[in-house]
């Protein structure tokens, strides 16, 4: 995930941020939920200057693709984000998630001034940022993540199975080879990837169940464009949950290259639900050789929709011929009796002349 794609004020706040034709809608059963993998990310932030106003140290913890909980320096409280998290803070698990990102704010500023002073930046304005975290697979494997980012670079990253850090800047080597001296540190960091993290994220899933277990189908529809005498097909899928989906276009059922099209796009709803397109460009008329593929886990199998005109387009476009029509009747009616009346004072005109030469 690329450093800045959680914003600084949305860790000022404590909550991130953050057609046409309809034509063939497909509606399907959904299925009870499958296995799947999930979650568990916090994302820190910091800064040297806090008249940047932003806070020196804020937080933000997903469950998969879900804001559950926000934290920040100066209150040092965390800020339940979800509502199946609302009626619990007083649980157990809530009150040591509190007292683990107290530990973090503790640890994140230690780390911060460690760099600048590697980098002797102490009269600078500088950001830290860090995403952490776990999965837990589909086959109950976990795996962990742990990187540093430094005014909006990479720096540096864990690895819990060689228990050192990868560099990603030759400015990183010396913090780098500072915190691998730490033997309990990072004996301490590989057990929170591999044990407490997944232990957490399992908590969480349960304690979340039958909101992030959810999966909803989404609505599919194509919608046809036409600007500038090219012609676009939208492929839209609303409304589903979970937020992976896979969405491509094929042309005569066939794939098509990831240069024909443009790349798939998914954004939140705001509800929990999201939405997601994909586009391509087409030459007038081969429209019905181009069908739309969606794979979601809530559908049994992918889903096929294609374009069609709807049956309103083909009425106006078939009265606006006939008005067409009707109008160059009606233009070709007046040039006849035009060219009639022009042709009978011709005659008459010759008739005259004739008679007086007599």
């Amino acid at each position: 995930m690329p450093w800045g794609a959680v914003g600084a004020g949305d860790m000022g706040r404590g909550h991130p941020h953050a057609l046409l034709l309809l034509v063939l809608v497909q509606t399907v059963v959904p299925r009870g939920p499958q296995p799947r993998s999930h979650s568990l990310q916090y994302f820190f932030m910091g800064v040297s200057e806090l008249d940047l106003g932003l806070p020196l140290f804020g937080a933000l913890g997903y469950v998969d693709d879900q804001l559950f909980v926000s934290y920040n320096h100066e209150s040092r409280r965390a800020e339940p984000r979800a509502s199946w998290v609302l009626g619990r803070t007083s649980s157990q698990l809530w009150l040591e998630l509190s007292q683990s990102l107290k530990g973090w704010d503790h640890m994140f500023t230690v780390d911060f001034w460690t760099i600048i002073d590697n980098h002797n930046h102490s009269k600078e304005s500088h950001t830290l940022q860090v995403i952490l975290g776990c999965e837990v697979h589909e086959d109950n494997s976990t795996s962990g993540f742990w990187k540093y980012g430094y005014d909006g670079q990479d720096y540096l990253e864990f690895c819990p199975k060689t228990l050192d850090w990868k560099e990603a800047e030759p400015r990183a080597r010396i913090t780098k080879t500072e915190w691998e001296a730490h033997a309990i540190r990072t004996k301490q960091n590989k057990a929170y990837l591999e044990r407490d993290c997944p232990m957490q994220l399992q908590q969480l899933l349960e304690l979340g169940r039958g909101v992030l277990d959810q999966q909803v189908p989404p609505l599919v529809k194509v919608t046809h464009h036409v600007a500038s005498a090219v012609t676009t097909l939208q492929c839209q899928a609303l409304n589903f949950h979970p937020q992976n989906i896979t969405m491509r276009w094929l042309k005569d059922s066939q794939p098509l290259d990831a240069k024909d099209g443009k790349p798939q796009d998914v954004l939140p709803n705001g509800d929990g639900t999201y939405r997601g397109y994909v586009t391509v460009t087409v030459a007038p008329g081969e429209e019905q050789h181009y069908t739309c593929q969606v794979e979601h886990p809530g559908l049994d199998q992918p889903l096929i929709v294609t374009w069609k005109p709807s049956p309103s387009s083909g009425l106006i476009i078939g009265v606006i011929s006939g008005i067409t029509a009707c109008v160059i009747i009606f233009i070709i009616g007046i040039l006849f009796q035009t060219l009639k009346r022009r042709q009978a004072s011709r005659g008459a005109t010759m008739d005259y002349v004739l008679a007086e030469c007599e």
